[in-house]
Order: structure tokens, then sequence, then C-alpha cells
């Protein structure tokens, strides 16, 4: 028990001399969504990629504009949610559903307004036996824990990689976690790789410094 006490000790000495403490600020529980990972239940040498901190912006979610062959998105969450929406480079039954928005639409929201339009496409396929998404004219189900999934999962890696390197700033921020082990702020349970973009961010990170 001393040691680790010990070791708890060093670690925080270090996370206070080499990164910024507020990363591990402590939020009053009662403060906490239902989802929610908070700052300080990170491990020793974890750090959560709270929305409370400028580390939110490792997130899915948040508002950070790039390139991906050609096209412009808000956010990764915007591209992951578009993939559900009817595409006009093929023949797509998704057509005679009654989507909120079109598919370029949903490429340009971000936050839980792009979170929102899938959970309402996933209804949609749900409820008309599609399980399958599209990209650049290709069907594929990203859940499928095989060929599909796989192929979610490059998609994912390409777009996140894209929003890095062409975000100074968050260039910059994920280089700086160096050293610690980047944790999401919502549990997860065991889903297709592509849902780990914690993991993801520090593959980046290895292959940057």
């Amino acid at each position: 028990m001393k040691i680790f006490l010990l070791a708890f000790a060093i670690f925080n000495f270090n996370a206070l001399a080499n990164y910024p403490s507020r990363w591990w600020k402590e939020i009053p529980r009662d403060e906490a969504s239902s989802w929610e990972i908070l700052p300080q239940d990170a491990k020793p040498g974890e750090v959560v990629l709270s929305k409370r901190t400028e580390l939110g912006v490792f997130s899915n979610l948040s508002d950070t504009p790039f390139l991906l062959d050609g096209v412009l998105f808000a956010s990764v969450e915007g591209l992951w949610q578009m993939l559900k929406y009817p595409s006009d480079l093929f023949d797509d039954p998704r057509n005679d559903l009654a989507y909120y928005y079109s598919r370029d639409e949903v490429r340009f929201l971000s936050g839980f307004k792009a979170k929102k339009a899938g959970d309402y496409a996933n209804k949609l396929m749900r409820e008309n036996g599609i399980d399958w998404v599209s990209y650049q004219g290709e069907k594929f189900n990203y859940k499928d824990l095989g060929e599909g999934s796989e192929k979610h999962y490059q998609l994912m890696l390409r777009a996140i990689k894209n929003k890095i390197h062409q975000n100074k700033n968050i260039y910059n921020l994920l280089i700086r976690t160096k050293g610690l082990r980047l944790i999401p702020d919502h549990r997860q349970g065991v889903k297709p790789k592509s849902y780990y973009y914690h993991e993801i961010l520090m593959i980046i990170r290895d292959e940057i410094i």
C-alpha cells in the first residue's frame, strides 16, 4: 500500500510539473452526466479526454473541420453519422425513408446535434431492416466485427489523422500528452475498434513523435 501511495504521489508531482493540473481537476460527482468519466477518475499515467478541458477537442463530437478525400467535414462525428444517410452514388433504398437531413447537411454537423442526427437514422434503419452504411458508393456493415468493421476503422483512422494534421493547435496538443495513456470521457463497453478514438489518437501520436 505504501509503495502504491508513493507511486501515486510521484505521478501527481510529475503531472503537475509536466502537464496542466486542470487536466485532472476534480469535478463534483453530482455535476456529472450519467455517461461521464470525470477528469479525476484517471489512474496514474492516464488522462481523461474530458469535454470539461481543452482535451475535449479530441472527441469525435468536437467542431474541428477537416478535409477527407477532397470533401469538407465539420467533425468526425459528422462523417460517422453521414454514412447512415442516403447517397446519390447508387440506387439507395434509404432515399425512400423520411430523414430530417440530407447527407450533405449531416457532414456539416458537430456535437450532440450530429449524434442525434445519427440516432434518428439508426431508428429509421432498424425499422426498415437496413444494417449497413455507405461511403463513396460502397455499402458495409460497420458493426459486423469483420470486413465491414475493418473498413469503418480504416475510414475513421484516416479521418482522425486528417483532423489532427490539418489543425495545428490540435496537433500540438496531442504531442503535449506524450507519456500519458488517453482515456475516453464515457463508458464504451465492447465495440468495434473504430469506436475507440482514444486508442486511434495514441497510434497517431506514436507516429508523430
